[in-house]
């Protein structure tokens, strides 16, 4: 994935320990949530005792993706799965969609959703074959059933209209925006291209859970198909979202409703750092969001650990501030970034509010990667350590059990190999046999 980050250096100019420039940087909208402040330590010639010159380098991901599933009740054209890490661009998508649509017409369903990212899929999809607990029931069994399926797994996005306006350059029909309450009232002419919008919500802004945020847009994806296929009409689904599911969102204490700071573009004044201290400070039209970072040497794991100490928000126009305590769960090695998919102050949070008046703000971060320190190229984040451990409790749980299961099993065959079996026998017949308690 192809990364910028704006950099002001300290070095000939002699600004120590660091800088930011007074200008203001703006970034892509939607891209902030990926946040990054840098330090990469600098040796200068003009110091004499050889201190440390640090870059503070602001981060972006200047390539969102989406993910895009594609699958039909008529065969599709064949392509190679993409590399691990390949970024599909449109131009591509464009190239297999030429001859998939090139000839004939065509029904094509959009299911199109506000927000879409690949780790919905991990987060909510049934795992090890648990289908009772995936979100996308009704879409896993159309996958399975189709003739043929490609899945697309990061597509570039270039913007929101992107999608609609292939699909409607390549079938040369205009979307007609439906829902699968009003879908069994229209009467398709499949003699000629089709292409039926049905667009999705995402859980950002709702009281919902994602899963049943999710849950639900699965069972309207299934009675669509399920009206498709009770009218016999051949199609080609395509889900994919609108937008990246990347966010910031706020609520405040007077209002229930979610405020997304990520469809801004905040400047940076007031951010700093030094050598075991940084802070970066998100300054938007009515808010200030600023992220505090220290590390510190612990001699147990000889190591350097960076922590995120505290996380506030301040509203302008009331002067209120909120704080939020986050080095009990969002900390990784200083050479590290931190990553999670979701950071939230409500549900299984890692940012605890520091005071009683805090409990009513709420913050939620979808898809947050932050560091520190250690960045040795400036521009691109550091191995992540994840939020999402490898050993989880229901591995934990499994492995104790089978432990426990094989201990009793070694157990029990050590007690049978103990058995001696009697090498004397009584004769009725005969004398009883005497044994002697000796033996």
């Amino acid at each position: 994935m192809g990364n910028t980050a704006h950099t002001v250096t300290g070095g000939d100019d002699q600004r120590w320990p660091c800088s930011w420039s007074d200008q203001e940087h703006y970034y892509p909208r939607r891209e902030i949530v990926r946040i990054l402040l840098s330090l990469l330590s600098l040796p200068s010639s003009h110091d004499p005792e050889q201190r440390q010159y640090v870059t503070a380098s602001p981060y972006w991901s200047s390539t969102a993706q989406v993910p895009l599933l594609m699958w039909s009740s008529k065969s599709l054209p064949p392509l190679a799965s993409p590399l691990a890490g390949h970024i599909t661009s449109m131009e591509e998508l464009a190239a297999y969609l030429a001859p998939a649509f090139g000839s004939g017409p065509h029904t094509v369903l959009l299911f199109l959703q506000d927000k879409l990212s690949k780790d919905d899929f991990t987060l909510f999809g049934g795992v090890f074959g648990n289908k009772q607990e995936s979100a996308f029931r009704n879409l896993e069994a159309a996958l399975q059933s189709s003739s043929s399926s490609m899945t697309f797994p990061a597509l570039e996005w270039t913007g929101e209209s992107a999608i609609p306006s292939l699909l409607q350059e390549k079938l040369g029909a205009s979307p007609l925006l439906v829902d699968a309450d009003t879908l069994s009232h229209l009467s398709l002419n499949t003699s000629v291209s089709n292409l039926l919008l049905i667009n999705l919500p995402y859980c950002s802004g709702s009281l919902k859970s994602c899963k049943e945020v999710l849950s639900g847009n699965d069972e309207v994806m299934g009675k669509v198909l399920s009206f498709m296929k009770a009218k016999d009409v051949s199609y080609t689904a395509i889900y994919t979202g609108l937008q990246p599911s990347q966010s910031l969102l706020i609520s405040l204490p007077s209002s229930s409703e979610w405020i997304d700071l990520a469809a801004q573009s905040p400047t940076l004044s007031g951010s700093m750092c030094n050598s075991t201290n940084s802070m970066l400070v998100l300054n938007f039209v009515n808010y200030t969001l600023s992220f505090a970072m220290s590390q510190r040497f612990y001699p147990v794991s000889a190591r350097n650990w960076f922590t995120l100490d505290s996380v506030q928000l301040q509203v302008h126009q009331t002067g209120q501030t909120g704080s939020f305590i986050g080095s009990r769960g969002i900390y990784a090695p200083a050479e590290y970034s931190f990553r999670c998919q979701s950071v939230s102050s409500f549900r299984d949070a890692l940012l605890i509010p520091s005071n009683q008046n805090t409990t009513q703000w709420r913050l939620n971060f979808i898809d947050f990667q932050i560091q520190g320190f250690g960045l040795s190229n400036s521009t691109n984040f550091s191995y992540a350590s994840d939020c999402a451990g490898f050993f989880t409790a229901g591995i934990w749980m499994g492995l104790i059990t089978s432990l426990l299961m094989l201990l009793i099993f070694v157990y029990g065959l050590h007690m049978i190999m103990q058995l001696n079996t009697m090498d004397r026998f009584d004769d009725p017949k005969g004398p009883s046999i005497s044994v002697p308690q000796s033996e």
